[in-house]
Order: C-alpha cells, then structure tokens, then sequence
C-alpha cells in the first residue's frame, strides 16, 4: 500500500459535525499511500466531528477554504455525517471548488451524506451512486441511478454509504487516484 499514490495531493473538505470516521479513515489511508492530505474547511483551526451519538474530536484544518484550487490537487475527498454536508451545501465556495474538480476530471470522492454535495453541484444528474438510505430519494431525485452497494464508482465519482463502507471507499480513491483524469461531461 505504501507508495501507491506517493506526490498525489488530496484535499478532504469538511466542517463542524463531520462524521469521525469518514474524515479520519480515509485521511489516514490515504497518507499511508503515500498522498499528501490537506484538511480544507471554511472554519479556521479546528473543527470538530460527530462520533456515534455525541461530538467527537477536533481536527486541525491545514487550510481555509476561500485559499485552495483544484489545480493544486489531485482528488476531493468529501465524508459525510448529517451536519457537515448540510452546512457545506448552502456554502457557494465549498460547492465552486467540488464542481471545479469534477470538471478538470480529478477524482471527487463523497460517502454517506456527502452525496448532497454532489446533487446541489449538478454532477449526480445522470451518475450512478450510492448514498446513506436516508437520503436514497434526494439522489434518485437529482436524476442519479441509485445503488446499494459499498461503493460506486461512475467515471471517476466515488460514492458510498456509510462508515462500514470505509475500507472499499478508500481503496477506491487510491485506485481513481493511480488513474489519473477522468474524460467526463461538465455537469
């Protein structure tokens, strides 16, 4: 595993009330990978997860958001939680950045909730994808071909369900990671 992705650089965008593992798994997997992973949010210093029923820890964010570019990177990386995404979705930047990395075919990775991000950027019209089940119909809604499956890969779009979904979510990205770019429409 170790030097599969060595000089690849991930940006893993998150805020306030990200779900504990889908930030940390993935992050940690991907290191271990030989990428280097900068924690981007619109929050500055620390911003802190949800960790089964309660808040979980702080993360130290690398980077503001409003000083990142997908020309910089290699792949997005967005976990879910029910908080995090909410609060990404209505954030014009957040959504300007993952759309910018859809369109220059870099990797976008979102699991559980984070899929939202991807219905208000346009990208899930047309896709397959997974999803958490609670939000299955908001992306059947948005025009994407739902699947239950650990994870679902659509030319270079990564989706997953939930935290039990980790260890193929993050295989996944290095694999897209190896590949390169990705000849896909805009959305």
């Amino acid at each position: 595993m170790a030097g599969q992705i060595d000089g690849k650089r991930v940006l893993i965008l998150a805020t306030h009330g990200f779900e504990q593992s889908e930030l940390e798994t993935p992050r940690d997997r991907l290191k271990a990978a030989g990428a280097q992973v900068d924690i981007v949010s619109p929050e500055q210093g620390e911003i802190k997860g949800w960790d089964g029923k309660d808040w979980g820890r702080p993360v130290k964010v690398d980077k503001a958001l409003g000083s990142v570019k997908a020309d910089d990177y290699d792949a997005i990386v967005l976990p879910g939680g029910q908080i995090n995404p909410d609060l990404l979705r209505v954030n014009q930047d957040a959504l300007k950045l993952i759309k910018s990395f859809f369109e220059a075919g870099k990797t976008v990775a979102a699991i559980c909730h984070a899929p939202w991000l991807l219905i208000e950027t346009g990208i899930a019209k047309g896709r397959k994808m997974t999803s958490y089940t609670s939000i299955k119909q908001d992306v059947v809604n948005a025009g994407a071909k739902w699947e239950d499956s650990a994870v679902v890969t659509d030319n270079g779009v990564i989706t997953s369900r939930n935290p039990g979904d980790l260890e193929a979510f993050s295989n996944k990205i290095i694999e897209e990671i190896r590949e390169g770019r990705h000849q896909r429409k805009a959305a």
